[in-house]
């Protein structure tokens, strides 16, 4: 019998090394994904491949029999199972079965307002990252009472570098240590060193970590193969692009009730209870009569397939297995979100691939999604087994799930499982709404999909950009305010793209430095488990660079949002909705690039009083004005992200606040300017100074070591230096005074400048100031007394047309 994995390891040197029967629960496809070539496809797991029901669910089983042997009676009677979303949900429950007494719950992609999350972790190389954990009891990973926790038993289908296990363990450990954990998987594919990190952590935090898996083995992997990987997806693309699919009409399907148990949960998506199980065991015989009744009896049925959905794989597993027991030719495998090229050779373990746009909208929004290995297996019928809040018009559509499987057996049912929601349990400013899933690159922004979700919505279509003259005069005026409109993006010029990058090239082992900084600041001080949220835009490379400081020096893998927050009209208060679905709210670190006066940092304080539970205090990289605790160096020099706007921003504009363009249920907007991808440095800018970290380690832990002694309380002296200033100038409005290097570098760019005040010998942080101010005709006053390195100011009585004390035009460019 020819290997499933032959035709990727001919083509790409990819090899599995191990145990005797790794080949046979394991064959090897290609995936369009940038962070992993291949795609380990299990034979055993009812996933991808379909398989004989009661070979997925023994498999499960017979690794919950292990644990239960591992652990002893008392343990594995305390124990507590979790499984990972989307692929690991049947398995997680087939091993609570082998255990026998043991509640289950797995990780979902689906969010619902009515449940606050217990935790959530990124799963790295995937291509949709954020797990929830949304148990219905409180108290489920407290099982055995908060000084006696039992075992938890964490189950996937692969174990493979360890990340998401090692997200899971950290996130788990902080919220409820408890002194034993299980890894269970079909397959140990760890290399030495991955296994290493897992040890780590054991010794860190005094815990027993146990793994139990089917086999054990590792990947060996060229180092060039992530290119040559995605280049023969692109040719197997190329030559299939154009050919007709074999279809033949699709015939209504056949809808069959189940008589599933009132009240029963239809899985572990929020908690499955040995109860819940015992009470499922005794329904599935006559659920199974019905379904070969609706069929018309077992010759009707024929070959059968039962196809689960995404995350609904245990309840269409087990109704599989009670069909099969009565003598049915019965397979089981699962739709699912994870693109996988398809090629019809044996040696390839995904041979045909049905695709069909998403149905599940709170979970997955728009996209397509697939069931691979259904047309040309055969079947005489394919019965699909949704949820409730699967069971949308988009299923049924004619591009529908339904009507793509009629393309690939004569006869299709469905049977609808009721989804379970339990009662509401949020707080009074947590409304249950289901808000969209963070927008991320490439669809929006630049940068990496992992880098930063974006808590906006895409307002890319609307026409949003004003001179700046205009926008100015309106503002000033009282007649708009500025989050209401955008500034039409300045464009540099060769001679400040060249400033820009010999900015780049001297600061950037400065910003690493101030990045590390704050970044074992926020480790260290804030929680074991951050969840960072930058304020769009300009905190936006600041927090990418702290995941990936964490990333780098710790193997962290630290979920980084960007939220919108407006001076004068607050934070967006439904990111922060759904931030507290996600992620606990004490967890949550707020991220901006630098103070200036702090008005931002007062906006926010005030903005969060009537959201309980998150910390006011914003993580900076640069503090001149002394208006927080958490900060990388509290000097003012040149940020080079602040030398540019969208184009070092992941190509985002600044957030919009409009109430046309903003519901009360929308989060705030901006766009995305595909169109200067041209000139984006966004990630450019990022890999400059993640160069530098290595070089910057020492440094940062000596100024980390001072930091925890020394005095860090904000005295606000910016705050103090800006009404003196305000005063001094005539101004008596202190929006109008923009201190420090960033803030005068958005004045030069995106308002109408007055004039600029530049502290006499700063010379090197002060160039592009310099060359912008001369671009607009802005006169730079030197003066000795400047608490920052200079600061912008806006004429206050702006109108077009209107001269400035100098004579000159106000706001001629």
């Amino acid at each position: 019998m020819v290997w499933t994995g032959t035709w990727v390891s001919d083509r790409l040197g990819i090899e599995l090394a191990g145990d005797d029967e790794l080949r046979g629960l394991l064959g090897l496809a290609l995936r369009r994904n940038p962070k992993r070539a291949h795609l380990l496809v299990s034979g055993v797991l009812g996933k991808h491949v379909p398989q004989h029901p009661s070979v997925v669910h023994d498999h499960g089983v017979g690794l919950g029999r292990r644990v239960r042997a591992l652990l002893g009676a008392d343990a594995a009677a305390r124990a507590v199972v979790l499984g990972y979303a989307e692929t690991a949900t049947a398995l997680g429950h087939a091993v609570a079965d082998g255990l026998e007494s043991a509640p289950y719950l797995h990780s979902t992609r689906r969010p619902v307002a009515s449940v606050p999350s217990a935790g959530g972790f990124e799963e790295s190389h995937s291509h949709a990252t954020s797990h929830l954990l949304l148990p219905e009891d409180p108290a489920f990973f407290d099982r055995g009472g908060e000084t006696d926790r039992g075992p938890l038993v964490l189950v996937d289908d692969e174990f493979s570098t360890g990340n998401t296990v090692l997200n899971t363990l950290r996130d788990l450990h902080g919220r409820h240590p408890r002194d034993h954990y299980v890894i269970v998987a079909l397959v140990d594919m760890r290399a030495p060193g991955d296994a290493g990190r897992l040890a780590a952590f054991a010794e860190e935090t005094g815990a027993r970590i146990d793994v139990v898996a089917h086999a054990r083995g590792t990947v060996r992997v060229p180092e060039d193969v992530l290119a040559r990987g995605l280049r023969l997806v692109e040719e197997q693309d190329s030559r299939t692009a154009g050919t007709p699919a074999h279809r033949r009409p699709a015939a209504p399907p056949t809808r069959l009730e189940l008589g599933w148990p009132a009240g029963l949960p239809d899985g572990g998506r929020h908690g499955f209870t040995p109860d819940h199980r015992a009470r499922l065991r005794e329904a599935l015989p006559a659920m199974a009569s019905r379904i070969i009744d609706g069929l018309g009896g077992p010759e009707q049925a024929g070959r059968l397939l039962v196809l689960g959905f995404e995350e609904l794989m245990y309840a269409p597993l087990v109704l599989a297995r009670a069909l099969e027991e009565t003598g049915l030719d019965v397979r089981f495998s699962t739709t699912t979100r994870s693109p996988v090229l398809a090629v019809d050779d044996p040696g390839y373990a995904i041979r045909t691939r049905l695709t069909f746009p998403a149905h599940d909208d709170p979970a997955d929004g728009p996209g397509e999604r697939y069931a691979y290995n259904v047309a040309g297996g055969g079947f005489d019928t394919v019965l699909a087994v949704v949820d409730s809040a699967a069971d949308t018009p988009a299923l049924h559509a004619p591009d529908g799930l339904l009507a793509r499987l009629g393309t690939a057996a004569p006869r299709v049912a469905l049977a609808v499982v009721p989804a379970h929601t339990p009662a509401p349990r949020t707080s009074d400013w947590q409304e249950p709404t289901v808000l969209p899933a963070p927008l991320r690159g490439p669809d929006f922004s630049s940068y990496e999909p992992d880098d930063v979700g974006w808590l906006l919505q895409d307002l890319s279509a609307v026409r949003l950009e004003a001179p700046v003259e205009e926008r100015e005069e309106a503002v000033q005026r009282g007649g708009a305010h500025y989050a209401e409109s955008l500034p039409v993006e300045y464009q540099p010029t060769a001679e400040y793209q060249e400033l820009y990058r010999e900015a780049l090239a001297g600061s950037a082992g400065r910003i690493a430095r101030a990045v590390g900084t704050v970044t074992e600041l926020v480790l260290a001080e804030r929680s074991p488990r951050p969840v960072l949220v930058s304020l769009a835009r300009a905190g936006t490379p600041v927090g990418v660079l702290m995941r990936r400081w964490a990333r780098h020096r710790h193997g962290r893998e630290l979920p980084h949002y960007a939220v919108s927050i407006v001076r004068g009209r607050g934070i967006d208060a439904n990111a922060l909705r759904w931030l507290a679905a996600h992620h606990d709210p004490a967890d949550v670190v707020f991220v901006d690039g630098w103070t200036g006066k702090g008005a931002i940092t007062r906006e926010l304080a005030d903005a969060l009083a009537e959201f309980p539970g998150f910390d006011p205090e914003i993580a900076v990289l640069a503090d001149p004005g002394s208006c927080v605790r958490t900060h990388g160096t509290r000097e003012d020099f040149l940020i080079p992200s602040a030398c540019l706007n969208s184009t070092v921003s992941g190509l985002i504009s600044r957030t919009v606040l409009r109430a046309d363009l903003v519901g009360p249920h929308d989060y705030h907007g901006a766009k995305f300017y595909r169109e200067l991808a041209g000139t984006d440095v966004s990630r450019a800018f990022v890999a400059a100074v993640e160069a530098r970290f290595d070089e910057v380690t020492d440094a940062v832990d000596q100024q980390v070591k001072e930091s925890a002694s020394a005095d860090r309380a904000p005295t606000w002296e910016g705050w103090a230096a800006v009404e003196r200033i305000s005063e001094e100038q005539g101004i008596h409005d202190v929006n109008l005074v923009k201190p420090g290097v960033g803030e005068t570098t958005r004045v030069l760019l995106r308002r109408v400048p007055w004039k600029i005040l530049a502290r006499r010998g700063a010379d090197a942080d002060l160039a592009h100031i310099r060359l912008l101010a001369e671009q607009r005709g802005v006169p730079v006053e030197e003066r000795d007394d400047l608490p920052y390195t200079c600061v912008g100011l806006i004429h206050p009585r702006y109108t077009r047309g209107a001269t400035g004390a100098d004579g000159k035009a106000v706001g001629s460019a």
